[in-house]
């Protein structure tokens, strides 16, 4: 399955941002702007770097107005602790089950052994839930392109 494309409606998710009953879903931004950005796994160097980085430069994603939505495939143990341990200002979601990724398109057939784990990628999600920005890297150190997400969120402004 290829990734979502610009001008797809976006799926809705029912996702974990911890243990416990409560969940996350897009469909209840419904009407604003939503940035998700998936990361293969939490505590790697990479996608810790990536969330850093958008902590860091919070003020910047704060001014846009749109709402920012982390997503890993790790269990929603690991996904609270990681969030925690590095102030992440945004949700981090569990898609333990894949569902997100699945149905986004943006699952690795193969990575490094493991299945189904999360490609770096990155949406932007217009207030009548259809994709406006799409962008999925194959290589699992790229960093997402933020200038590109961030003039994205500006377009729908």
């Amino acid at each position: 399955m290829s990734a979502l494309a610009v001008g797809a409606t976006a799926p809705d998710f029912a996702l974990a941002p911890g243990p416990g009953p409560d969940r996350v879903t897009l469909s209840q931004f419904h009407g604003e702007t939503v940035v998700l950005l998936f990361v293969p796994l939490a505590f790697s160097a990479a996608c810790t770097q990536e969330f850093c980085q958008v902590r860091d430069d919070w003020s910047q994603w704060s001014e846009l107005g749109a709402r920012v939505l982390g997503l890993s495939v790790d269990s929603p143990f690991v996904v609270k602790r990681w969030a925690e341990e590095l102030e992440i200002p945004f949700p981090v979601l569990s898609d333990c089950n894949r569902e997100a990724a699945g149905a986004f398109g943006v699952l690795y057939e193969d990575f490094f052994g493991m299945r189904d784990v999360a490609k770096r990628s990155a949406f932007v999600i217009g207030p009548g839930g259809v994709v406006r920005y799409a962008w999925v890297s194959e290589d699992a150190d790229v960093m997402p392109p933020f200038g590109e997400i961030r003039g994205a969120v500006q377009a729908l402004a």
